[in-house]
């Protein structure tokens, strides 16, 4: 894309690798105004609709930081009771009305493809802030925004992506993007909880070096990045097989004790007990720094989107 003005972010897929790296490159640019110690007002008197039809702190919170941030208000919901959808109203009149009232639509939702549809009925930029086990485009730049940033580059790096890598849109992301770079890629997931088939096959097709293992410690040793995700139970739709696999993978001091100086533990948050509190002290820990990279990261969509960075 020559010209981000005006597009839609439904998925990372939509982004070539150029295009990734300008939305770095820029959020770079945005750090000193993401952490306060610069204003800026360049889009002051835009408005960003936030519809959060699903649970979030940091993908909610980061985005209306962001546009407060670029001078920018905000409104919308952060769950749908109290709304007309309660009613009955559908995701696409919802869409049409907060399309009339704002200039850029952010939307999380529990159903793969409800970005695109809103899209379909919105004449201003949709981005997508997560569709139910599908897409988070969002989340996969600030994830590429930390690795980038924290080693200087994306080629070459090794990378293992553990846990629930079956329903958690993160890594389905973040598998895409990676596989626009020269990456060797690990999928560390029990049997049934591994990577998609069709996600598989798009880093074969690439010709990027792929180990597929259920065993951590056959990896943690060579990897310059572990981004562990959390075995998420809603996304299950049976009990029994989330019971099956709950707790499958702890990273504690002990499993690092050989790992490379200068590794990097990711994870989209929120954790629940797959990396220990023990770890949050170590050098190696990035998440919460990866959390706040949100905010530059979203600032420098939201002003090449709506026009404040040309």
């Amino acid at each position: 894309m020559s010209s981000f003005e005006g597009l839609d972010v439904i998925s990372i897929s939509d982004f070539s690798k150029e295009d990734v790296m300008r939305v770095l490159k820029t959020a770079k640019g945005m750090v000193p105004m993401a952490t306060g110690r610069k204003p800026d007002r360049s889009l002051e008197g835009k408005i960003m609709s936030a519809l959060f039809f699903e649970p979030s702190t940091r993908t909610r919170l980061s985005f209306e930081s962001a546009m407060k941030r670029l001078g920018g208000g905000v409104l919308g919901f952060a769950q749908p009771e109290g709304t007309s959808i309660m009613k009955g109203e559908t995701l696409a009149d919802t869409v049409r009305m907060v399309d009339a009232y704002s200039d850029v639509v952010v939307i999380r939702h529990p159903h793969e493809g409800a970005a695109r549809l809103a899209a379909d009925f919105a004449s201003k930029p949709v981005i997508n802030a997560g569709d139910g086990a599908g897409q988070h485009p969002t989340q996969t730049l600030l994830d590429l925004y930390t690795i980038w940033e924290g080693l200087g580059k994306l080629d070459g790096v090794n990378i293992a992506l553990v846990g629930d890598l079956k329903y958690g849109r993160t890594v389905h992301s973040l598998t895409t993007a990676l596989s626009m770079f020269r990456t060797n890629l690990s999928f560390v997931a029990p049997p049934s909880l591994q990577m998609p088939r069709e996600l598989i096959d798009q880093v074969k097709e690439k010709g990027l070096p792929l180990k597929m293992t259920h065993d951590i410690r056959d990896v943690i040793n060579d990897v310059d990045v572990l981004y562990v995700t959390r075995i998420q139970k809603e996304r299950f739709p049976d009990p029994q097989e989330y019971a099956k696999v709950a707790g499958t993978y702890r990273i504690d001091i002990p499993l690092l004790r050989d790992v490379k100086k200068n590794l990097m533990i990711m994870h989209p948050l929120p954790r629940v007990d797959e990396i220990a509190a023990e770890v949050d002290e170590t050098p190696y820990a990035r998440y919460f720094q990866q959390a706040l990279n949100g905010v530059s990261v979203r600032m420098a969509l939201l002003s090449l989107i709506l026009g404040g960075t040309k």
